[in-house]
């Protein structure tokens, strides 16, 4: 540290000692200034700028040391100064005192406090690049946030110093006239009954007000600012305009509608969206065709003499069409129009805050929600639009299989059809960049999955990158490994790389609405975007591409749009399961090791192994193990993993049990039917408690036992 930077920080450190341990903090509390007010106004009398500068002086000082007494101190300002000159004289000494305490925390603590907690300071950043000084004005006008903490929080940040100084000085202000009033009231008390008086109980009731109007004056201002330059329209046709009719969309309207709203959806391709139509659905039909044919060829190890031919892939893509057909009625029109629901197909586009364009009309509604999901990202190789590719997305057109695929990508999707096209006898390799598959899963559970797939006979191929693609006879797929260049030959090739969200085309650019760097659009935590009456939901805001999380989202953004001017609720992601469902299946909630080693959250792991759970043993399903993450010493759930036959179901108790915040000793206590998978939740409970059992305790019962058998 700079011998600069030490001097301060004892000039700190001995002056907070001093309020602290030195008596000196007496002088700040409630009682003491009480017994001061009536000299002090005798002095403030003789000496008014002497009394003004003392005090001044000894604000400034309290709030650059971040002390805590400015209330006190705000409050002995109205009873000894008054209102007028009291508002002035704290204003600006609690302006230069927030602003020392800011230029010191800045110049004392910034770089080292960034290089350890800078991941966490991304939301200061963000808001302070989004609005810049409006950001700190907000956080001023609502005393909510201690205005000490918002001082030392600042300094950490780039925002300019005098921006800083007069942003602060117009945040304050009002929240400074109440409690200087409030004080002025307090000093004139002469008697008990003059708690009751009217002047008194007029500013008790603006120090409870405050709160609640500096929100609605921060959301006028905000809507004052953002919404310059639109007219808004004088009434709606609508309460709720939805646009895209996938998982997200379809349970936004649908809540809309049950709580009898004018609701419309907008949808220019198949209802359901991609769940339906070209992942979740029909992925899983093909899964099950694949365990088909897995089951038969295992069938000799349980005495059944068994013998398949290939496999008829268009009667499987037939299967996988019946399946979509089947669930297909509960996303379509006619069951939303019965709902309630105006559903229009054709494109949207939004022309306005309020207004959006469908099929030649011009659409009104006070909330618009924002459904349009996302799409397969295809990566720029060289040459891929010379060979025969498809994603997720084009996959299902397939009548017939060809005889090598080359699958790009190593996570949930290259992995599930990877291992079901080598179920069907179709020579398969996944080409990762990553060290391992399925990369935000603990190595130890994606290995499983890894040795399930080679088993199956699919070529995994890690750490390779894909450089360029080759027509030909055959087709190349050249990969780098290494610095070492390798070709793979392929009929097909498959890009499962990812996805990326549908935010092109229908008026994003025309409002201006911000979009994140992974290019999904920027939301709030109540999922509004710049325009608090325009929400996003689903893939196209993130964080989480799954199903279940776009309609956990829903109710979320049909809620807070509807009845938003009531309550608004913080979307909570604490407890969102997934599952990767490859033979055997991952399934997650919470967070995993990795997670807990880079967030630097100390845990004790509990792992229970499927090889000692009966019903495992008995259906031959041994792989995999239920791996459960509690802190030190407690059986509160913060995650688990559970890689295994049927783990996609098993998660649903980790995730019932954290949301109601459930240890693993209520799981000991549940009685659970034998033989059954869910028991491996029981006995992972069961781990923890033995390795926790009271020794010392147990000394004293086998002694007890001892005697009763004397």
């Amino acid at each position: 540290m700079k011998a600069s930077k030490a001097i301060l920080l004892l000039v700190l450190v001995g002056a907070a000692f001093g309020v602290y341990f030195g008596g000196l903090g007496d002088y700040l509390s409630l009682q003491k200034l009480q017994s001061l007010l009536g000299d002090a106004r005798a002095y403030a009398a003789a000496h008014p700028w002497a009394a003004i500068l003392g005090f001044a002086a000894i604000y400034v000082g309290a709030t650059a040391l971040s002390i805590p007494g400015a209330t006190i101190l705000t409050l002995f300002a109205g009873a000894l100064f008054g209102l007028r000159t009291g508002s002035v004289v704290v204003a600006i000494s609690a302006t230069i005192g927030a602003t020392l305490a800011m230029l010191s925390a800045r110049y004392l603590f910034r770089d080292a406090v960034r290089a350890k907690f800078g991941e966490r300071l991304k939301t200061i950043d963000a808001g302070i690049d989004r609005e810049g000084g409006f950001y700190l004005f907000a956080l001023r006008l609502a005393p909510v946030f201690p205005f000490f903490v918002i001082n030392l929080a600042m300094g950490l940040t780039g925002i300019r110093t005098l921006t800083y100084a007069w942003v602060s000085l117009i945040g304050m202000l009002p929240a400074t006239i109440v409690y200087v009033n409030a004080g002025r009231e307090l000093g004139r008390l002469q008697s008990v009954g003059d708690i009751l008086s009217l002047p008194l109980a007029i500013a008790f009731t603006a120090l409870a007000l405050l709160p609640l109007i500096a929100r609605k004056v921060l959301d006028a201002l905000r809507a004052r600012r953002v919404y310059r330059g639109w007219s808004k329209p004088r009434r709606f046709d609508r309460n709720l305009i939805v646009i895209g009719a996938g998982a997200a969309g379809l349970v936004t309207s649908y809540i809309a509608a049950t709580v009898r709203a004018k609701v419309t959806l907008i949808e220019k391709a198949e209802m359901g969206g991609d769940c339906l139509n070209r992942g979740c659905v029909p992925s899983k039909a093909l899964i099950r065709a694949a365990h088909a044919a897995a089951e038969v060829d295992r069938a000799p190890d349980f005495g059944i003499p068994a013998q398949r031919g290939m496999p008829d892939f268009a009667t499987v893509m037939a299967h996988v069409r019946a399946s979509i057909a089947a669930i297909e009625p509960n996303d379509s029109v006619e069951r939303y129009t019965g709902l309630g629901v105006e559903v229009l197909q054709g494109e949207a586009r939004i022309v306005s805050p309020w207004e959006v364009e469908v099929n030649g009309q011009r659409l009104s509604a006070r909330h618009l929600v924002i459904a349009t999901g996302a799409r397969p990202f295809v990566p720029p190789i060289p040459g891929l639009d010379h060979v025969p590719y498809c994603t997720s997305d084009t996959f299902w057109a397939l009548e017939a299989l060809p005889q090598r695929i080359v699958v790009l990508g190593g996570g949930p999707i290259g992995c599930e059809l990877a291992q079901s096209l080598s179920r069907f006898d179709c020579d398969v390799s996944i080409v990762e960049m990553a060290p391992q598959l399925l990369a935000r899963e603990d190595a130890d559970a994606a290995a499983v999955v890894q040795s399930s797939l080679e088993r199956d006979g699919v070529r995994v191929l890690l750490g390779r990158k894909a450089i360029e693609a080759r027509a030909g006879e055959p087709h190349l797929l050249a990969i780098e490994h290494d610095g070492l260049r390798t070709e793979l030959p392929f009929d097909l090739l498959l890009v499962a790389v990812g996805r990326t969200a549908n935010v092109d085309g229908f008026g994003l650019e025309t409002l201006g609405i911000p979009l994140r760097k992974n290019r999904t659009i920027e939301t709030d935590d109540y999922l509004r975007t710049k325009f608090p009456n325009i929400l996003a939901v689903g893939d196209v805001t993130g964080p989480f591409q799954l199903t279940h999380a776009g309609a956990h989202q829903a109710w979320y953004a049909a809620v807070n749009a509807l009845f938003g001017r009531f309550k608004s609720f913080r979307a909570d992601y604490r407890v969102l399961p997934a599952a990767t469902y490859t033979d055997p299946e991952l399934a997650r909630v919470g967070i995993n090791e990795r997670e807990a080693a880079e967030r630097k959250i100390a845990v004790e792991v509990i792992v229970h192994p499927f090889s000692e759970l009966d019903r495992a043993i008995a259906e031959g399903a041994t792989e995999g193990f239920v791996k459960v993450l509690v802190p030190p010493g407690k059986d509160t759930i913060l995650g688990a993993t559970v890689v295994g036959a049927r783990a996609g179901d098993l998660i649903a108790i980790f995730a019932l049990a954290m949301k109601h915040d459930l240890g693993l000793d209520k799981i000991l206590g549940t009685v659970f039917a034998y033989p059954t998978f869910a028991e491996a939740a029981k006995f992972a409970a069961g781990t923890r408690r033995k390795r926790h059992q009271p020794e010392r305790l147990l000394r004293w019962v086998r002694k007890y036992h001892d005697w009763e058998r004397k």
